[in-house]
C-alpha cells in the first residue's frame, strides 16, 4: 500500500491499536479510529502525537449494536479490526466475553463487505492457536493449528478470540469479495504509547510490585509492540499475506523466567522467583478469578513457531528479553509502588 489510504481501525483507545493508529499516521494513511465514547479522543490524540493529527477522525461505534457501521466505512480502503475485550479476569459468565468479540467481528465484517471494502486485517491470538493436543514431540505450534474450544486449558478469553477469527474466515470463504489476514499475537510487551497500557504490561506490573510471594510456572508467547503494529502495516502492503495466519512472537518464556530476568535487572525490588505448588493455586483460585482463568495453563510445556512471520515483517522479531525490559521500563517510571528487596 505506497498510497495514502483511509484506514478504518476498530478499538483505537486500545494498547495495541494506539501504536498501529501512530504508525499509519507516520506512513501518511488517514486513519478513522473508532471508539466507544468521544470522550477518549483527547486520549488518542495525546498518545500518538502532533504529527499527522490532520489526518486522524472518530467515530463512535459499539461491537454490540448497528448504528453507524455504514456511516464509518464510507471512504474507506481498508479494515483493521483490533476491538475485543481482553479482561485480566475472567468472567462469571464466558458469553460476556464471547459474544461481543464473535458479534463485533462479524459485525465489521458484514459492514465492509456492504461497503465494498474487501481489505481486512484482523487482531487475533495465539489463544486461536496453541489450546488443543495436536502437536506432540516437542512440536512448536504453528499457524496451521488451531484451538479446541473443548480443551481443559481454554478459558473465556482463549474461546472468544478463536470463535471470533473461526467466525472471520467462515465469513470471509463465503464472500469472496473480503481479503482477510490475521495477525496472532502473543503476550504482548514493550513500550506503550500511554499509560492505558493493557493486561499484558499488567502481568509486568504485577511481577514488579511484590504483591505474590510464589508465581505460577505459566508459559508466555511473547512479542514486542512494535513487531505487532508492524505486521498489521506490512499485512495491508502485501497482497501474499491474503488469507494467511500472522503468528507474532519472539518465544515462549515462563512467568518465573520473567521475574528472574527483571530480578536481574532491578536487584532494588522486591521480585518473587519461586515457583508455586500447583495444589496451592488450585486452592488460591477459589477466591482469586485472575488465577482461576489461568489455571490449566500451570506447567503446560509451550513453543510458537512464528518463523514464517519473519519474512512478512522484513526483520527478525525483537527479542522477548527487550521488550519485557523495555514494558518493566515503563512500568517503573509511571509510578509502581517501590518495594526494597
Amino acid at each position: 500500500m505506497t498510497a495514502s489510504k483511509t484506514i478504518l481501525l476498530t478499538g483505537i483507545t486500545g494498547f495495541i491499536a494506539k501504536r498501529i493508529a501512530k504508525d499509519l499516521l507516520d506512513a501518511g494513511h488517514r486513519v478513522r479510529g473508532s471508539l466507544r465514547s468521544e470522550t477518549r479522543a483527547d486520549e488518542v490524540r495525546a498518545a500518538v502525537g502532533p504529527d499527522g493529527l490532520d489526518r486522524l477522525e472518530f467515530v463512535s461505534l459499539d461491537l454490540t449494536a448497528d448504528p453507524g457501521w455504514t456511516e464509518a466505512m464510507a471512504g474507506v480502503d481498508a479494515v483493521l479490526h483490533t476491538a475485543s475485550p481482553f479482561p485480566m479476569s475472567q468472567p462469571r459468565d464466558e458469553n460476556d466475553l464471547i459474544r461481543p468479540a464473535v458479534d463485533g467481528t462479524l459485525r465489521a465484517l458484514r459492514a465492509a463487505e456492504a461497503a465494498g471494502v474487501s481489505r481486512v486485517v484482523l487482531t487475533s491470538s495465539v489463544a486461536a492457536v496453541m489450546y488443543s493436543d495436536g502437536p506432540s514431540n516437542g512440536r512448536a505450534y504453528t499457524a496451521a493449528d488451531w484451538t479446541d474450544t473443548g480443551h481443559s486449558s481454554a478459558n473465556a478469553y482463549t474461546k472468544s478470540k478463536t470463535l471470533a477469527e473461526t467466525a472471520a474466515w467462515d465469513f470471509a470463504e463465503a464472500h469472496p469479495s473480503i481479503r482477510l489476514t490475521t495477525v496472532n499475537p502473543g503476550a504482548v510487551m514493550g513500550r506503550p504509547m500511554d499509560r492505558h497500557y493493557g493486561t499484558s504490561l499488567g502481568l509486568i506490573e504485577r511481577i514488579l510490585s511484590g504483591r505474590d510471594p510464589m508465581l505460577p510456572d505459566l508459559p508466555l508467547p511473547i512479542v514486542d509492540l512494535a513487531d505487532v503494529s508492524a505486521l498489521h502495516l506490512a499485512a495491508l502492503e502485501q497482497e501474499d499475506t491474503v488469507g494467511r495466519r500472522l503468528l507474532a512472537s519472539a518465544g515462549v518464556m515462563r512467568f518465573p523466567e520473567v521475574a528472574a530476568f527483571l530480578k536481574r535487572r532491578h536487584p532494588e525490588r522486591r521480585i518473587a522467583t519461586r515457583v508455586a505448588p500447583k495444589f496451592m493455586l488450585r486452592g488460591l483460585a477459589l477466591f482469586d478469578s485472575s488465577i482461576r482463568g489461568i489455571l490449566g495453563e500451570v506447567g503446560r510445556p509451550l513453543a510458537v513457531d512464528a518463523s514464517e512471520s519473519v519474512p512478512v515483517l522484513g526483520r527478525p522479531f525483537v527479542p522477548a528479553e527487550d521488550g519485557i525490559a523495555a514494558s518493566a521500563d515503563f512500568v517503573l517510571a509511571h509510578g509502581v509502588p517501590s518495594k526494597a528487596a
